[in-house]
C-alpha cells in the first residue's frame, strides 16, 4: 500500500485546524497570537528589516568609505574566434552580432578579446578592441572601427 492510494474518506486530506472557536477547541480566545502587540491584531504585517520601533541594525553601524561599483563599465565580450561565423569581407558590427547571437544586447557596449584565430578579412565594428584582437584582424588583412 502506497500513501497516495489513500481515499480521501479514510484520511487522505488532513482538516485546517479551526482556530479561535472557544476553549475547547485548543486554539481559543487568543487564537494562537499569543497576547497583545502588533502582531496579535489583524491584518499585522511589517516591512524587511522592521525591528519593532528600535532603530533598525542597518542605521546602527557606522557607513564609511566608498566604492567605484557603480561606475563600472561592463562590455559584452566577442573572441576572434567567433567571428569566423562572418563571411570574409564583410562588415561585421553590432547589428550582425546580435543577429548571430554573439551578443545579446543591441544597446551595451561591446569588446572585440583575441582568443583564437582568424583566418578571414573582416571590416569589423565594435566599442573596444583588446591589443591582440586588433593585432589578428590586421593580419587577417581586416580593419578595425570604434563604434
Amino acid at each position: 500500500m502506497k500513501l497516495d492510494d489513500i481515499l480521501s474518506k479514510a484520511g487522505k486530506y488532513k482538516a485546517k485546524k479551526r482556530i479561535g472557536r472557544g476553549t475547547g477547541s485548543g486554539k481559543g480566545k487568543t487564537a494562537g497570537r499569543g497576547s497583545k502587540g502588533m502582531y496579535s491584531r489583524s491584518g499585522a504585517k511589517h516591512r524587511i528589516g522592521y525591528e519593532g520601533g528600535q532603530t533598525p541594525i542597518i542605521n546602527r553601524i557606522p557607513k564609511r568609505g566608498f566604492s567605484n561599483a557603480n561606475f563600472k563599465t561592463s562590455y559584452q565580450v566577442v573572441n576572434v574566434q567567433d567571428l569566423e561565423k562572418f563571411d570574409a569581407d564583410s562588415k561585421v558590427d553590432i547589428a550582425n552580432l546580435l543577429q548571430a547571437g554573439l551578443i545579446s544586447d543591441e544597446k551595451g557596449l561591446v569588446k572585440i578579446l583575441g582568443t583564437g584565430e582568424l583566418s578571414k578579412k573582416l571590416h569589423v565594428v565594435a566599442h573596444k578592441f583588446s591589443a591582440t584582437a586588433s593585432e589578428k584582424i590586421a593580419k587577417a588583412g581586416g580593419t578595425t572601427e570604434q563604434a
